[in-house]
């Protein structure tokens, strides 16, 4: 038996991926060249998944042979790695008649993601409904999978409007896999389209917009432009309602200047699809919605008064001929909290664009720390974050100086794209005329027309302690993050670690120390006295006696005198 090489990497898989295909694929004696390439695999001992991505960089000369080829690997094959290789060739050239042979060995454990992506290229609803089967978590989408797969519309149509949309529940990738498998599109383009059906379909529009995962589904979700066309032209068939009226903003939101803006659109139509939620949503009958008393739900209640703070901004008008535009966006607080500093360069956003890892950072790292100021000296600024963080995936880095009348973007820094994902553009050097660029820096800091009462009390505590740090360090403790409650967007949270020494700058490296978390639960009084009270009890009073320990270790805790929470040891 030929001896395994090991684990190649895609490099050395790609060569020799093309060495073995580029002939064999064209060999009309099927049978014997499906032999060969298993006989080959097994002595390169490649990953199944580099072998898929290398298949389809392999130059075929004879399409017909390398189809009946992948055919023969995909029914026949006697290893994983003859079944990835015919998978990738039937994802170049694969024909209707291949999927339901596909979709059975989407049955099989560990074919799943592979077959995902070959059907992806030939049928998307049947790939959908692939990925639905494996991943789909809870009773309604298993019912939705089960009515999909016996080929039942009308009860695949009424499963469809029994999922509950929650975000921890159903994400972006769920989200647009349900939408292709019922082919959403072809749904709302039909008529008449229920009420119902048009406001689940804006849900699952919105969920695909979210940046909280791996990529911007939206722009993976090939009949966006379709669905959303459909939708806005019956947007005013929807009833009034606070939750119909924050999926319609959210969708505005994204068409104006999230990763929507991205989407292969006809010359005016996106700025029309806007026209028409602005006119939707402005009328008289909407418009009564903002206006209504706020519901007695604290979390219905921040959900109404993101409306009133959010209503005009995807539909203000901004100069066509800014070169930057910052917008501080919130997106609709039921979803997992995104608070982002959108940066459009020549009306694109650059963060899904040139990164697509995760949204861009917020207002308070980019905004109220000046980071994006332009100076002579060059700056470095991380302008967003992967999803599960830098150290995992990596993050997007600029590098930010004056040069004479002139404001340069340049040196750009982002982690490498597998190549399952879109290929990125490239970063060119941006320059911006100097004036230009201050004032709109100026503008997007001083705009805080975007945050809450309990958000503005965070930012002037953070301004006060940047401006006055002894505030913290003369109880011997060092700033952390200031924001808002993720659970409680109506708390201030204040965080900051106990180093015994920091104060005498003796602070010992090894030894014991403490996080804390300082709570302030909006009292309904203007934020800046909010801030002036947190500030000046900072002064007075050791934060140690009020706020709570929240990390660390028991040991440290004990060390230092201070209880260690119930909960943080359970």
């Amino acid at each position: 038996m030929p001896e395994r090489r090991g684990n190649p990497g895609r490099r050395e898989t790609q060569a020799a991926v093309t060495e073995l295909l580029a002939p064999l694929s064209a060999d009309p004696d099927t049978a014997r060249a499906a032999d060969e390439i298993h006989l080959r695999l097994q002595e390169l001992g490649a990953a199944d998944r580099h072998l898929l991505a290398a298949v389809a960089q392999v130059p075929l000369a004879d399409e017909t042979a390398a189809r009946a080829l992948g055919r023969h690997l995909v029914g026949k094959g006697t290893s994983t790695s003859a079944v990835a290789v015919g998978l990738g060739l039937l994802a170049r050239l694969g024909e209707p008649e291949d999927v339901p042979r596909l979709e059975v060995l989407g049955l099989l454990h560990g074919f799943a993601r592979p077959v995902v992506e070959t059907l992806d290229a030939l049928d998307r609803p049947s790939a959908a409904l692939v990925w639905l089967g494996q991943y789909a978590e809870g009773r309604e989408l298993r019912q939705l999978v089960d009515a999909l797969a016996a080929r039942d519309d009308r009860s695949a149509r009424a499963r469809l409007l029994a999922i509950p949309l929650d975000p921890r529940t159903v994400g972006p990738s769920a989200s647009r896999r349900i939408a292709e498998a019922v082919r959403l599109a072809d749904i709302l383009r039909k008529d008449p389209v229920a009420p119902a059906v048009l406001a689940q379909a804006g849900r699952l529009l919105f969920r695909m917009t979210s940046q909280q995962d791996y990529q911007a589904e939206i722009l993976a979700y090939p009949e966006a432009v379709l669905a959303y066309e459909a939708l806005v032209t019956r947007a005013s068939q929807l009833p009034p309602s606070l939750p119909h009226y924050a999926t319609l903003l959210s969708l505005a939101l994204d068409l104006s200047s999230g990763p929507s803006v991205l989407l292969d659109w006809r010359p005016g139509q996106r700025e029309g699809l806007l026209d028409t939620l602005e006119s939707v949503l402005t009328s008289s009958d909407w418009s009564a919605v903002l206006a209504a008393e706020p519901p007695a739900d604290p979390a219905e209640c921040h959900r109404a008064r993101w409306l009133q703070r959010t209503a005009r901004q995807p539909f203000a008008r901004r100069p066509a001929a800014a070169r930057l535009q910052i917008e501080a966006t919130v997106r609709d607080p039921t979803d997992p909290a995104t608070v982002e500093t959108r940066l459009l360069l020549d009306g694109r956003p650059l963060v899904p664009e040139a990164f697509g890892l995760g949204p861009a950072n917020s207002p308070e790292e980019l905004l109220h720390t000046g980071r994006l100021r332009a100076t002579a000296e060059p700056r470095e600024v991380q302008l967003a974050e992967a999803y599960c963080t830098e150290g995992c995936c990596g993050a997007l880095y600029v590098t930010i100086c004056r040069e004479g009348e002139h404001v340069v973007w340049r040196d750009w820094r982002r982690p490498a794209v597998p190549p399952s994902r879109r290929p990125l553009p490239e970063l060119p050097v941006y320059r911006f005329d100097a004036a230009a660029y201050d004032a709109e820096i100026a503008r997007a800091e001083n705009d805080h027309s975007w945050a809450w009462p309990a958000r503005n009390t965070a930012r002037l505590i953070s301004a006060g302690l940047r401006k006055r740090p002894s505030l913290l360090t003369q109880w011997d403790a060092r700033r952390g993050w200031i924001g808002t409650d993720f659970t409680d967007p109506d708390v201030t949270v204040l965080s900051f670690t106990y180093w015994p020494g920091l104060a005498a700058g003796q602070r010992d490296e090894d030894g014991p120390w403490l996080q804390f978390l300082w709570r302030l639960p909006d009292n309904g009084s203007p934020p800046e006295d909010q801030a002036a009270a947190a500030l000046h009890r900072l002064a007075t009073a050791d934060p140690k006696t009020y706020a709570e320990v929240r990390g660390g270790s028991p040991a440290y805790a004990e060390a230092l005198g201070f209880p260690w929470p119930e909960h943080r040891s359970r």
